[in-house]
């Protein structure tokens, strides 16, 4: 049952404390996810987009013309392709695409605008490839969530086409942490809590205004942005910026799919493998991006 699943994630997380130090922040994380083992028939290849380390994957159900450009999560200073291989994998496999993996640079040695740099690279590296706008997804976890909303919007006031859609699983869109989940789900979030975003956001942003729509697209103006699914789980700190994200898109006449999934930790698409719900939420994806890709 989901319940006795999302336990065994938690315990399985409170096993190991979080390191003190930057290097083995970076290394537990890599390592959660270290234990599943890829599926025989997923291909993997290392690629460099045009100067940013990235990394493609496929299956046999994979549509070469179709591609999810993902930014994975870490709170923007830690997180990797190797964090994340495994799932973005499965998310290929469940929308029926190719997918790209950014290493995009991360604080504190590379501050705000790195990482948003190095995704609208990304992205025009996959134009210049040849892939169309209309079969591109921009994929996003936690804090890739909220660069993959901040792409959008420097993409679309670039006069860049725009992607088909995009998909933000427990976005971070709020570096200020102002929503009532902060407080009324940190009894149950056994991952974020506001004094640590506090400091990944200090690390991010390196003296920049957190209310800039490029840091905390919660404030940014969604006019034109393509179909947005959001998903979150309702024991996440982070519930209200996903439910406030959706709701400044929907103002803005965006098309928007909210996902609360019930008991559900921060970024437990990443348990896939012994979650049902993991495995549940990725065919949810899966299907969303094949309604609008056609």
């Amino acid at each position: 049952m989901t319940d006795t699943e999302i336990a065994a994630v938690r315990a399985l997380l409170a096993a190991g404390e979080r390191p003190a130090d930057l290097a083995g922040r970076r290394a537990r994380l890599d390592g959660l996810t270290a234990r599943y083992d890829m599926p025989a028939d997923v291909v993997v290849e290392p690629v460099d987009a045009d100067g940013v380390k990235a990394e493609w994957t496929s299956t046999p159900a994979a549509d070469p013309t179709r591609v999810i450009l993902f930014l994975h999560g870490g709170g923007y200073v830690a997180g990797s392709i190797r964090s994340h291989r495994h799932m973005l994998a499965q998310a290929g496999r469940e929308a029926g695409t190719r997918t790209l993996a950014l290493d995009y640079r991360l604080a504190p040695e590379n501050p705000f605008p790195a990482a948003l740099e190095d995704a609208l690279t990304g992205y025009r590296f996959l134009l210049a490839q040849g892939f169309l706008p209309q079969n591109i997804v921009l994929a996003g976890e936690s804090a890739g969530g909220g660069l993959a909303i901040a792409t959008l919007v420097s993409l679309r006031d670039a006069g860049t086409p725009l992607p088909a859609c995009a998909w933000c699983a427990s976005p971070w869109v709020d570096l200020e942490m102002s929503g009532a989940t902060m407080e009324s789900k940190a009894a149950v979030d056994p991952l974020i809590q506001r004094s640590y975003l506090q400091e990944l956001a200090t690390a991010y942003l390196n003296g920049a205004d957190p209310r800039n729509p490029l840091v905390s697209p919660i404030h940014a103006d969604l006019e034109g942005m393509p179909p947005l699914l959001i998903q979150v789980g309702s024991d996440e700190t982070l519930l209200d910026d996903a439910i406030r994200l959706a709701g400044v898109a929907a103002s803005a006449d965006v098309r928007t799919s909210l996902q609360v999934w019930p008991q559900m930790i921060h970024a437990w698409h990443l348990f896939y493998a012994q979650l049902g719900d993991g495995r549940r939420s990725l065919a949810e994806m899966g299907a969303f991006v094949r309604a609008v890709l056609g």
